[in-house]
């Protein structure tokens, strides 16, 4: 049972969050403001926006999940988080920021023209919407181990809770949400590494003791592996799941960075180069420690306990369940299972609320990608909406259908796909953006337009057939980049249709000017009104809507 100290620590956490999400709001006073913090955002500010994101329910109950069942390959995620905002840092922000854009797709189509973009917008928003209902499937995982809920239940409040996160606060309620959220996995993680290192006697003994139990055991025999060659080479090997496999997760990771909405919008937001280049720097730097200390509380939770299929499949075999281990429902369990049974009560509350908070706040900062490309480079254009009340107004709306739309796709699918999924969605954005972006900022006038486009369906296309279809061994993103790129060449060779190239570039510029003229026009009025509806509203909330408000920050 969960007991009053477990609510209390939960309920701290969520209300500190909460109160960051309610101030941050404060700060949005237009569209701009809500998409990129009117480009004033500190160094802080920008890893918070990409680790509030980046640092979700895969990074920690998805990477302690695999570290439970896998061993030290689950080691690939972090990998790929850091060589991605590394390249975003390096070779990225600062083209990123010149462009004087919002979207990655908006850049791609002043290069490629408007089918381009739109097929991009079109097909990275559902990659980023796959892991979106990741999120989801994590959070119901987390709070039906927690409370006696059912899948319906915990979506509502999961989605309740994104909302609270960013609808009202936008980049600067992902900013400083990401900045409170990282403070307290920080400290749920090293109390969390403490208490493993006083219950083993150090980490050293973990992968031993765990390569005993499986070394010729009933529980080995249910995981297949038979000897201690066997445990060896599943829990000890980098590349466990095959090279090809795990070497090519991290670089889906490492690709959906550099191509996610939500990340480059924190570059975006940067009030200077250098602060776009050191922000995703600073976030490469701050996430190992998360992640490995993850990984460790999954190796201890493997040590000590099984799942409950191992047990029923060790009482099948007419052996009893060894008599020094635990069970737990499933793996996906191993961090909230660690939080709820092996740290003190409120501590343990903390905990979990810290999790709640990660999972809530990888939704949440993902929503908000998707909702700023669906609106920027597809609703405003077709209907032609300047207004900066509308604008923002509409991107809300799209963050809460978004957000019911995944709550109920996730409650038809299992818990125990958090990380497929989350890898999908990398490489799905990997292979829609990557080519076209790298070439509208690096490689202008040099690609064939239509090829770019073939490369924007067939990559993303031959990604889902290969791993759907073909069921291949290793990860499909290796298909989807040989496609890509073998278009991007044959494209280069063929070179660019100059005249559409110009014609449409042209076009989309007047479009530009003519909403900057109309914002112009209307900027004083509009933002007069808006303040002051803006200070009636605070009043109100305070009064009224203190719920409401919880809806402004929870990746």
């Amino acid at each position: 049972m969960v007991s009053a100290w477990h609510v209390i620590g939960m309920l701290v956490t969520i209300l500190a969050i909460a109160f960051v999400g309610y101030f941050s709001g404060k700060k949005v006073k237009n569209a701009k403001d809500f998409a990129t913090g009117g480009g004033q955002a500190s160094t802080f500010i920008v890893t918070g926006i990409i680790l509030g994101t980046l640092i979700s329910g895969q990074a920690t109950i998805g990477t302690t999940q695999l570290s439970f069942a896998n061993g030290i390959c689950s080691m690939w995620f972090v990998i790929g988080c850091c060589l991605g905002c590394v390249i975003l840092a390096i070779p990225y922000a600062v083209p990123l920021r010149r462009s004087k854009c919002t979207t990655l797709m908006e850049i791609i189509s002043k290069e490629f023209g408007r089918k381009a973009e739109y097929l991009c917008s079109v097909l990275c928003s559902i990659g980023i919407f796959i892991s979106v209902i990741a999120q989801v499937i994590s959070a119901n995982a987390l709070l039906t181990t927690i409370f006696p809920i059912n899948n319906v239940v915990s979506s509502t409040i999961a989605i309740v809770l994104m909302a609270v996160y960013v609808i009202f606060g936008g980049v600067w309620g992902a900013g400083y949400g990401g900045i409170a959220k990282l403070s307290f996995i920080y400290v749920s993680c090293i109390i969390g590494g403490i208490i493993v290192w006083s219950k083993s006697d150090g980490y050293g003994n973990l992968i031993p003791k765990i390569i005993d139990n499986m070394s010729g055991t009933p529980l080995g025999a249910v995981d297949q592996m038979y000897n201690h060659d066997d445990a060896s080479y599943h829990y000890k090997n980098v590349v466990a799941r095959g090279a090809f496999k795990d070497i090519g997760n991290g670089l889906s990771v490492a690709l959906g960075v550099i191509c996610t909405q939500t990340y480059a919008q924190g570059v975006f937001s940067s009030k200077s180069n250098r602060i776009g280049i050191s922000g995703p720097l600073l976030s490469a730097i701050l996430m190992p420690p998360v992640s490995v200390l993850c990984m460790i509380i999954g190796f201890y939770m493997r040590a000590n306990f099984i799942t409950s299929e191992e047990a029923s499949a060790i009482t099948k075999m007419g052996v009893e369940v060894p008599q020094n281990m635990e069970v737990i429902e499933r793996s996906s369990q191993a961090f909230p299972m660690f939080a709820y049974h092996k740290m003190p009560d409120f501590i343990g509350g903390i905990a979990l609320g810290t999790l709640l908070v990660t999972v809530v706040g990888g939704g949440a900062g993902l929503s908000l990608g998707v909702s700023t490309i669906i609106y920027r480079d597809i609703l405003s254009k077709i209907f032609k909406i300047h207004n900066p009340k509308k604008s923002l107004i509409m991107i809300r709306t799209i963050i809460l259908i978004i957000l019911i739309t995944a709550a109920v796709i996730a409650d038809l699918m299992p818990g125990t796909l958090i990380n497929d999924y989350g890898f999908l969605s990398m490489g799905l954005r990997g292979t829609t953006v990557l080519l076209p972006l790298t070439a509208s900022l690096f490689f202008k006038n040099k690609i064939n337009s239509n090829f770019c486009s073939a490369s924007i369906i067939l990559g993303p296309l031959s990604v889902l057939i290969s791993k759907f279809a073909f069921k291949v061994s290793f990860d499909p993103l290796f298909v989807g980049l040989g496609v890509c790129l073998i278009l991007f060449i044959i494209g280069y060779i063929v070179g660019p249709e100059k005249s559409k190239e110009k014609s449409s570039s042209n076009e989309i510029s007047d479009i530009h000017a003519d909403q900057k003229l109309d914002e112009k026009g209307n900027a004083h009025q509009i933002e007069e009104d808006y303040t002051s509806e803006v200070d009636i509203t605070s009043q109100n909330t305070n009064r009224n809507n203190f719920n409401t408000n919880v809806e402004i920050d929870i990746h």
